[in-house]
């Protein structure tokens, strides 16, 4: 299937000398935080596929959804204004409601936002049905993106990216058995489980959600493969049974940290000069940390962590909360 050549690409892969000195794996970073287009991360790969599409169809709208603080969002809104398009964001509120990170960017590239409290959030197909129609009714054309990208067409933003991990092993003469990424609408991790699978390789792709319990995760992800059947003329058949998500490392709830997470992303900061954020990267390999010292992962020796990017989730109160302890 066809799609725009947005994202800066390959994204290199290095050693992470972090894990080294307390355990006996090989642990590497891909650096997909550096797409480019506003540190828009892995977004942008799925947006290639989705963006093509709404081209094709000649819409001159994306509407899409997200937490207030949501990657996706922002990387829609600055993806539309490239491309002279219009986005409308519907975001679940928060309390604090100030505008910076991913919503300061928002408004700054244009961006329309419909703010949703939790209750309405319930509601949320329906109210984007209505908005857009309203949309129709005033002439436009809009397209509507999920969550995240997260269907069978923008995960396979991810099926390439598995590919290129694929080639970037031959180049550097090693095979990674193990593929950990950060867990929560699910089509990253669908992209890359596709891949594994369509290749007929048995690397172990482990998901670390910061968003939902293992069940319900697997269930999202099951979904996603199925749809990307149609745009590969494949028939595979998925299980819930075989999505590895890891769900111990959620801590106090999505885009909620806690101090030993924040402290963990600082120390890996100073050894690695590599930024995490505290809502997905972070919380993903501090999980990825803990596995390995709690003696899980036994038979994954070279592991390749996804790094999807997520620096604007770095808020005041976030910033103010771990150097206020100091």
């Amino acid at each position: 299937m066809d799609k725009i050549m947005i994202a800066n690409l390959p994204t290199k892969i290095e050693k992470v000398h972090f894990f080294s000195k307390d355990f006996d794996k090989s642990v590497f970073i891909k650096r997909d935080d550096q797409t480019g287009m506003a540190t828009s991360g892995n977004k942008l790969r799925k947006l290639e596929y989705l963006l093509n599409d709404a081209q094709n169809k000649k819409c001159d709208y994306l509407i899409t959804n997200g937490g207030i603080q949501s990657n996706h969002a922002r990387a829609t809104a600055v993806m539309a204004a490239k491309y002279k398009m219009n986005s409308l964001l519907i975001l679940k509120e928060d309390k604090k409601g100030k505008t910076e990170g991913n919503l300061f960017f928002n408004k700054l590239v244009g961006s329309k936002i419909k703010m949703l409290d939790e209750q309405q959030y319930q509601n949320l197909p329906s109210i984007i049905k209505d908005l857009k129609e309203e949309l129709i009714d005033s002439g436009h054309n809009p397209y509507v993106i999920p969550m995240g990208g997260s269907n069978g067409m923008g995960a396979l933003g991810y099926l390439d990216a598995y590919y290129e991990i694929l080639n970037q092993e031959e180049q550097l003469g090693i095979e990674f058995d193990t593929i950990v990424v950060t867990n929560g609408s699910g089509g990253t991790y669908a992209g890359l489980f596709y891949g594994n699978k369509e290749s007929k390789r048995n690397k172990t792709i482990i998901g670390m959600s910061v968003l939902n319990q293992r069940e319900q995760a697997a269930r999202d992800i099951v979904h996603i493969l199925e749809d990307m059947n149609q745009y590969r003329d494949s028939h595979f058949r998925f299980s819930a049974t075989e999505i590895n998500i890891i769900d111990r490392y959620i801590g106090l709830g999505y885009g909620k940290s806690q101090m030993n997470e924040l402290k963990f992303i600082e120390k890996f900061a100073q050894e690695e000069g590599i930024i995490l954020d505290p809502v997905y990267t972070g919380k993903s390999m501090y999980g990825l940390y803990h596995e390995l010292k709690n003696g899980n992962l036994q038979e994954s020796q070279n592991i390749l962590f996804i790094h999807t990017g997520g620096i604007f989730g770095w808020t005041d109160e976030k910033m103010n909360m771990l150097f206020d302890s100091m």
